[in-house]
């Protein structure tokens, strides 16, 4: 059985997963009884489960900026960035009561044009997944 557990921080999200491995035999003792023509053997089992406990590396935020604008037949974000952003990258979106979701980038557009990276201080398109409005932050995960 796996069970998770998250705690969540201002800046920073911590994931706990906590597994109960098949319980191990630790010692086996035998005891053997003798009678005239038979004998009995008796085994005691005693038997520990373990947890096993893994500790994920903390993941940072930085943000990115503001939603400017938001396209919803297309699913485009529209924002100026606070740094460095590619393909490939992950970013979550906050906002609103129900909005908090992450996802990777797919696709990145200046003026209509794909690229690959973009700099601090453009401003650029991002298809996203979920629906989002004007004024929701943007973070970019930093693991």
């Amino acid at each position: 059985m796996a069970t998770k557990s998250i705690k969540k921080k201002t800046s920073t999200v911590k994931k706990t997963i906590k597994k109960t491995v098949k319980p191990k035999k630790v010692k086996a003792v035998k005891k053997i009884v003798a009678k005239t023509k038979k004998s009995k053997i008796t085994v005691k089992k005693k038997t520990i489960a373990k947890k096993l406990v893994i500790k994920k590396a903390e993941v940072k935020e930085k943000k990115l900026g503001k939603i400017l604008n938001y396209y919803d037949k297309i699913k485009v974000i529209a924002i100026k960035l606070g740094d460095e952003l590619a393909i490939g990258d992950t970013i979550r979106v906050k906002g609103g009561e129900d909005t908090n979701f992450k996802q990777k980038i797919t696709s990145i557009e200046i003026d209509g044009v794909r690229v690959k990276k973009a700099k601090k201080n453009q401003g650029v398109g991002l298809k996203i997944k979920e629906k989002a409005r004007a004024g929701y932050w943007v973070y970019k995960l930093i693991k």
